[in-house]
């Protein structure tokens, strides 16, 4: 590992100009380009200390041995020579596009005598004109099948093309009227050539003049009574119209734009294109990168542009480039496309109209590239297993840890604190082992010591499935009542079955059912290991390795928790969002994994899907609360009964005024049910009036105005507005 300050340049040695830099490692390799307006100011901020460097870029600058810069006359040619130089020295710390897949293009060879119309891939050629991209080669076959009714322009290989030449017979295709047949002499280079040009403007958007034109001569023809060329002109204006059908008008003004979206996260970003030309969608393509770099959405915008223009010239750059978030600065930028178009180029972010929505078809693209990319990359047996053993080797495991369970805590502002578990087996999410905790412990909010309960609470179920099956030789064991032999009290209620609904202890289900009477009870009153359905209990298999939502301070606490419990057999581990550090208890420096490591992105989609599954409960369990209503607090009376019961009665009010008798009178409701609701409802303080913000007027419920409850709801209790509630969100 280099020093930066072996390699750093003198004070004043730096112009303070605009320019490109290199980064070379001791191999005199590039490994990173940049540009700058100011060199001096964008340098100086790599040879600052190590600890304030992002770590990306910090083992970028560890990673090299020198560094060189080239200074030129504007912005605009730093970023043209900025692309030369990462198109020829392909760093490894750059940002590098890569697609999917190759996307064929319909090209037709206007460098040739006789231009051909056929599909390509790869890079383009110069004097090919291209349309596209499409998303398979058979579209781009079927549109040229029907457009070569009207504009029979040749589509044959060359070997084809000389052999018809040879022999004086063309293919199939001159017989059929589908080829012009130039090979035999039927039509001249030239009048061959314009035929091409027509179909190449056809193919830009330019086709309300050829539809109209041969309506024309349709009609033309029509008059004069010749009806079978007004046939054919007729079946050529179909064939047009249903080659346009296939790419529908998505702008209403004809407009040439492409439109640019961005879907990313923490380590990689997914890029989508559609090119519109004529106000139709023509091509489509996108590409996947992983984020070497730490890079702002405007900057992976400006690659893209790079990327996409950084060899077209002319109308291949559109008038109009729409994107999510403007490069910083701009100016540049849109100066250099407007070199390449020769014209004014628009580079902006859409505000409203049609625009706006189609940039959001785009963008919805590219979140669904994005997971569709992760889908495959996790499925994929030797990456996860390649993953698990990075994790192993990283972590100082004994083995690959083959259950993975992490944890997050999730809060509103201290209200509604609670926990999420989610388990990865062979780095595959197990859903149906999800568990949700409510934090019992305290009140308001302490990450800390809420990730400690949490973790005491599962593990405590742990050594009791372990005890009841004898595999626990420690002497320690539970008492009745819910107490451990140290005299502290289990926090009850965690979940173990993937169907129920809510425990005694408070702790919620996935499946919203009702738990069985001895759910909550299951540590102290000794039931057999199996459920129902004879599968072990999910709290019975321990995983090898915990991850923690979190830092330094939740690991310890974590750890602590586990050290308490006398378990030291699973390995704990911490994943911090900000930085994607990973921190192990008892170590005052985290361990950075590779930004290549499979196992770090194993780590980061767990951790993520710990906080998502924590965040959902949050803002249900949020929900519940706003809704809740007197009724809920009845044991015993579940939700079609409390509807019943408000549907008899009309409200609350009318429900708690009356009598015993009159409440048995509710279909279901028996005379020890009506004395509970009776019983509950008259301990409950009564809801103030109803009043009218308009004027003031106290409304009462006999008078017709419904009470608001749990199961005539109205407008829920708000803590601020929903973008504002999201940001409090933890």
């Amino acid at each position: 590992m280099a020093d930066p300050s072996s390699y750093r340049p003198r004070p004043g040695e730096i112009p303070d100009t605009p320019g490109v830099y290199r980064f070379r490692d001791e191999h005199r390799r590039v490994i990173y380009v940049g540009k700058a307006k100011s060199l001096r100011q964008r340098l100086a901020n790599y040879f600052q200390d190590l600890a304030h460097l992002h770590p990306r870029t910090r083992t970028m600058v560890t990673t090299a041995a020198s560094v060189e810069w080239t200074v030129v006359s504007t912005e605009v040619e730093a970023l043209q020579l900025e692309y030369s130089w990462i198109k020829e020295y392909d760093p490894r710390f750059n940002v590098k596009y890569r697609d999917d897949k190759s996307y064929p293009y319909l090209a037709v060879t206007m460098n040739e005598e006789f231009p051909r119309v056929q599909v390509m891939r790869g890079h383009k050629k110069k004097g090919v004109r291209y349309f596209g991209p499409y998303g398979h080669a058979w579209a781009i076959r079927d549109t040229v099948d029907l457009l070569l009714r009207v504009f029979p322009v040749r589509t044959c290989s060359t070997g084809v093309f000389k052999n018809a030449a040879r022999t004086g017979r063309p293919c199939l295709l001159g017989y059929i009227g589908k080829c012009s047949a130039p090979c035999v002499g039927r039509i001249t280079p030239d009048d061959h050539w314009d035929l091409a040009d027509e179909f190449c403007d056809f193919m830009a958007g330019r086709t309300g003049t050829y539809l109209r034109r041969l309506e024309r001569q349709m009609a033309d023809a029509a008059e004069e009574m010749e009806y079978e060329r007004a046939a054919r002109l007729r079946d050529d204006i179909g064939a047009l119209k249903k080659a346009m059908e296939k790419s529908a008008v998505v702008l209403g003004d004809a407009t040439d734009a492409d439109l640019i979206a961005v879907a990313e996260d923490e380590l990689e970003a997914a890029v989508q294109i559609f090119h519109v030309r004529g106000g139709r969608v023509r091509g489509q393509r996108g590409w996947v990168t992983d984020k070497v770099e730490e890079i702002t959405t405007g900057a992976l915008v400006e690659h893209a542009l790079q990327q996409l223009y950084g060899e077209e010239s002319g109308d291949a750059v559109p008038k109009e480039v729409l994107v999510p978030a403007l490069p910083d600065p701009v100016e540049p930028v849109q100066q250099w496309l407007t070199e390449r178009r020769g014209s004014g180029v628009s580079l902006r972010i859409p505000q409203r109209g049609d625009k706006k929505a189609l940039m959001e078809t785009v963008q919805r693209n590219a979140q669904q590239a994005l997971v569709l990319h992760k889908t495959k990359r996790a499925s994929d047996l030797t990456t996860r297993s390649r993953a698990l053993e990075e994790i192993a080797e990283a972590l100082d495991l004994d083995s690959a840890p083959l259950r993975i369970e992490c944890y997050d805590i999730s809060h509103l502002q201290g209200d509604d604190v609670v926990a999420s578990m989610v388990v990865f087996e062979d780095g595959l999410a197990r859903k149906s082992e999800y568990r949700r905790f409510q934090i019992k412990g305290f009140e308001g909010q302490d990450d800390v010591r809420s990730m400690h309960e949490v973790i005491t609470r599962r593990f405590r179920r742990y050594l009791a499935e372990k005890e009841k099956t004898g595999e626990w030789a420690d002497g320690e064991s539970l008492t009745d009542g819910g107490q451990h032999a140290d005299g502290t009290q289990h926090p009850g209620g965690e979940q173990h079955h993937p169907g129920g609904g809510q425990h005694p202890g408070g702790d919620a289900r996935p499946g919203g059912q009702a738990a069985a009477p001895d759910d909550g009870e299951a540590l102290t009153h000794g039931p057999a290991l199996k459920d129902d359905d004879g599968r072990p209990k999910r709290f019975a298999y321990p995983p090898q390795l915990v991850v923690v939502d979190g830092g330094q301070p939740q690991v310890a606490a974590a750890q602590r928790a586990l050290d308490e419990l006398g378990i030291d057999d699973i390995a704990v581990c911490g994943l911090a969002k900000r930085l994607e550090e990973v921190w192990l208890p008892r170590e005052d420096d985290p361990v950075v994994l590779p930004r290549t490591s499979e196992g770090l992105y194993l780590l980061q989609r767990v951790r993520d899907e710990a906080h998502r599954f924590a965040i959902t409960y949050q803002r249900t369990k949020r929900a519940k609360r706003f809704r809740a209503g007197p009724l809920d607090d009845v044991p015993g009376l579940g939700e079609t009964r409390k509807q019943a019961l408000i549907k008899h009665f009309g409200s609350v009010k009318r429900l708690r005024a009356a009598t015993i008798d009159q409440i048995c009178e509710v279909p279901g409701i028996g005379r020890k049910t009506a004395e509970t609701v009776a019983v509950a409802l008259a301990g409950a303080t009564p809801a103030g009036p109803a009043v009218n913000t308009a004027t003031g007027e106290i409304m009462d419920d006999d008078d017709g105005a419904p009470e608001t409850t749990a199961d005539a709801p109205g407008e829920p209790v708000s803590a601020g507005t929903p973008d504002e509630r999201r940001g409090q969100e933890r």
